[in-house]
């Protein structure tokens, strides 16, 4: 199996870290610092070989060219953001994968978040690092795409495996929680949900890595086809994409 560690760093950001036993070689997605990444790598006694970028913020790309002068690390991100990140060595776009040794990942394009985002899938390793697009029981502020181009991505993400385990690279989850029981206070999961991370929290524990299952039983984002939240906003029979816009500003403004 792949190796992944998270680092916590900033006041609710995780760096992911990747490391194939075989090839040696390692990874970290969405550096924002780069002193945290080379403490890990100094511990674990490994070389860092790559760094993902799933898109241009400056808490997911901080570290770039301090890491790659340090370590000669390659950069990896997409080509439409080739003006935005710093230092990036190949740029991949919808459908291009990318190897980790053994480890391949598929890049899926989802604009919404910025016009630029991408997110990484380990298949056969069951693991998603989707940045900003996707958080538990939440998903990203729309700062460049459209409600239409966030929904569509949502739901590319939606059709993964239910096993899938998805790494988002921010701690937001006690509040997306809160937001989700205000849209939907009769789900059963949520209420469950809720309780198991508060627990955690107060434990000062990571509520991340969530599954796709759990996202579909909990995440209102995924569940704009439900009749209960359909009526909490008013737009009982509406398209998919109005509900989810309308979802959206709700959350802006919660």
């Amino acid at each position: 199996m792949l190796d992944i560690l998270q680092i916590p760093v900033l006041n609710d950001n995780y760096i992911y870290m990747l490391h194939d036993s075989v090839s040696l070689e390692t990874a970290v997605i969405d550096p924002a610092l780069e002193l945290p990444v080379l403490a890990v790598l100094a511990e674990k006694g490994w070389q860092l070989s790559f760094i993902l970028n799933t898109h241009h913020h400056w808490d997911h790309v901080g570290a770039n060219l301090a890491l790659k002068q340090q370590t000669g690390c390659q950069i990896i991100a997409a080509a439409s953001d080739r003006e935005r990140i710093p230092g990036i060595d190949v740029a991949v776009g919808q459908g291009d994968v990318f190897a980790l040794g053994q480890h391949q990942a598929q890049v899926i394009a989802t604009p919404g978040h910025t016009s630029g985002h991408v997110v990484y899938y380990f298949a056969e390793d069951q693991a998603l690092f989707c940045g900003d697009t996707l958080f538990v029981m939440g998903c990203g502020r729309l700062f460049e795409g459209t409600p239409g181009q966030m929904y569509a991505s949502l739901q590319t993400l939606k059709a993964l495996p239910l096993s899938t385990r998805v790494y988002c690279t921010h701690e937001y989850t006690l509040a997306n929680a809160e937001f989700a029981l205000s849209v939907e206070p009769d789900n059963s999961d949520l209420q469950q949900k809720l309780q198991v991370v508060t627990e955690l929290r107060a434990a000062k524990k990571a509520t991340v890595p969530t599954t796709i299952a759990e996202e579909i039983a909990t995440n209102p984002f995924f569940r704009v086809d439900c009749i209960s939240i359909q009526k909490e906003l008013g737009l009982v029979g509406a398209a998919p994409e109005i509900v989810f816009a309308a979802l959206r500003r709700r959350k802006d403004d919660y």
